[in-house]
């Protein structure tokens, strides 16, 4: 299996309609494709066909009125995103996430099929394991300043993709080298297994207090 290349990575983000990924439609997406020195950037408003709460306009600042009048079908967006995706895989790009398992269940309940055919990585996964007593908050913000990075605009679809590739080229190239020696494969399953002994810490955290863990999910890249 091939290793993880930094210089040829699809980044990927959502901007949504709600925090859950089983009940979110897409507000917006983005797709930053980087293959060596050619960068190209893609965003795409959606209508998603239901009111945007005023809880995540406040996010992401898109209305219900801006989308219907400017977006395009949802369907259309969905399909579009989904192809690109694939694609990226067929090509070898490794596809960036930032919190991977809210971003890809959201186009999993979305399409009812969708599955990962290609190599994942996380950002946030990957800090969280490789630097887990670090205190202080984990946001798309926070990292960026951690890392040293530019996020242009946070939570517009494109800066907050192009931020996510940022840092992962920084955590591969400079911080933590020896994980662009790890096969994709390899590098999967170490994501997943962190994942899941984070989850379930604090799985159990949340039991001792008493909250409804029913519905917590341990998997990654895609809730279970």
């Amino acid at each position: 299996m091939p290793t993880f290349d930094a210089s040829r990575m699809l980044s990927f983000d959502l901007e949504t309609t709600s925090p859950n990924p089983l009940e979110a439609r897409i507000v917006t997406s983005a797709l930053v494709r980087i293959d060596g020195r050619d960068i190209s950037a893609s965003e795409q408003l959606a209508d998603p066909g239901v009111d945007i709460p005023e809880a995540a306009q406040e996010i992401h600042g898109i209305s219900t009125e801006r989308a219907r009048a400017e977006g395009r079908p949802h369907e259309d967006v969905l399909r579009d995103t989904v192809r690109e995706i694939k694609k990226g895989w067929d090509e070898g790009l490794t596809l960036v996430v930032f919190n991977a398992p809210y971003d890809l269940t959201v186009l999993r309940q979305l399409t009812g099929d969708f599955t990962v055919t290609g190599a994942v990585f996380d950002p946030l996964v990957i800090d969280r394991a490789r630097d887990p007593w670090r205190k202080g908050k984990r946001t798309l913000g926070d990292l960026a300043e951690y890392y040293g990075v530019r996020l242009d605009n946070a939570h517009e679809a494109t800066s907050d993709a192009m931020a996510a590739a940022r840092i992962a080229w920084k955590q591969v190239r400079s911080v933590w080298p020896e994980l662009s020696q790890m096969d994709t494969g390899e590098l999967m399953e170490y994501q997943a297994v962190q994942y899941y002994e984070r989850a379930l810490d604090t799985k159990a955290y949340f039991e001792k207090q008493g909250r409804d863990v029913s519905d917590f999910s341990v998997s990654w890249p895609m809730l279970g």
